[in-house]
């Protein structure tokens, strides 16, 4: 009952779509009617500047940190308790992705999964916070940077679980949590490959009131 409870709790956590919010409060816009489409960040900084777009990544963040603990507090007698909060965590990419409000659109989960990461086991964050900005800063390409530190994630866990600084729910979390995300980014590994991708500093133009 904890893992059903704590999925629903994340789930409608991640599915607050603060990217829509903050592009009709600012700009009178639906963000989904630009760019890539998606709610995220990056969208959002491509089509609202860098303030709208860093609300939208510390919000969208705080949703992925958000679901691990409150799943924490609520279940913190029970011994599954650990399993409960990276299920919370996962359920939360995934409303933040197929979000009930609006549709089931979404962004990609990037920050989501991020904030929750954080929460599950900041040690791995800590870890690939350098290595995607090292790559994003070389390629200048925001979701090459996103793939690599979810293909990452269950990696470096993995490695912090065998010395004892990470716990097993925690290393299913990035597995699973990598694979979405990825997953979420198949139509920019495409780009990719075809070397049509958008770098870091292409803007989206924009009329107000969509």
């Amino acid at each position: 009952m904890s893992l059903l409870l704590a999925a629903i709790l994340g789930y409608f956590l991640g599915a607050i779509p603060f990217g829509l919010l903050i592009g009709r409060w600012t700009r009178g816009i639906d963000l989904r009617a630009y760019g890539s489409h998606r709610t995220g960040a990056t969208n959002a900084l491509r089509t609202l500047g860098v303030r709208a777009a860093a609300a939208v990544f510390v919000l969208d963040v705080a949703k992925g940190v958000a679901a691990v603990v409150l799943a924490r507090l609520l279940f913190g007698a029970d011994p599954m308790v650990e399993w409960a909060a990276a299920l919370a965590g996962l359920a939360a990419i995934v409303g933040h992705n197929w979000s009930v409000f609006i549709g089931f659109t979404g962004g990609r989960g990037v920050a989501t999964s991020s904030g929750a990461l954080a929460a599950m086991t900041p040690l791995t964050l800590v870890i690939l916070v350098p290595i995607v900005f090292g790559v994003m800063w070389r390629t200048r390409y925001v979701s090459l940077g996103s793939i690599v530190g979810a293909l990452g994630a269950p990696i470096a866990a993995a490695l912090l679980a065998a010395a004892g600084w990470a716990t097993i729910p925690a290393v299913a979390y990035a597995l699973a949590s990598g694979l979405l995300v990825t997953v979420a980014h198949a139509d920019n590994i495409g780009r990719l490959r075809a070397g049509t991708e958008r770098r870091i500093g292409q803007k989206e133009q924009v009329t107000s009131g969509g």
